[in-house]
């Protein structure tokens, strides 16, 4: 999906993957999981979810083009909704088990 020239696509799948792992962050001591199984599940599935690679070339392509306005928000966009992304993941999936505790 483009909206006025900029990809929104991208950025959904960051912060999805990002949510999902700051999910599993917190519940992941909960599993009791071997620390191979936990970096397969975090960087493994979780970063191949995220793609830095497509966010880098995005941006670069926008540069080559001239439209900074358009880098700058992709920039700006991905960094700070990802991060939000896996501080809200951690912060709900808290709530949730609080609850269940």
């Amino acid at each position: 999906m483009v909206l006025g020239g900029f990809s929104v696509n991208l950025l959904l799948v960051n912060v999805v993957g990002s949510f999902i792992l700051g999910i599993f962050t917190v519940v992941s001591p909960f599993l009791n999981l071997d620390s191979h199984y936990t970096m397969f599940i975090s960087i493994g599935f979780c970063g191949s979810l995220t793609s830095m690679s497509a966010f880098a070339l995005e941006t670069s392509n926008f540069l080559d083009n001239d439209y900074l306005h358009f880098a700058v928000l992709n920039i700006i966009a991905n960094a700070s909704l990802s991060v939000g992304g896996l501080v809200s993941g951690k912060a709900i999936t808290n709530i949730i088990v609080q609850m269940m505790l």
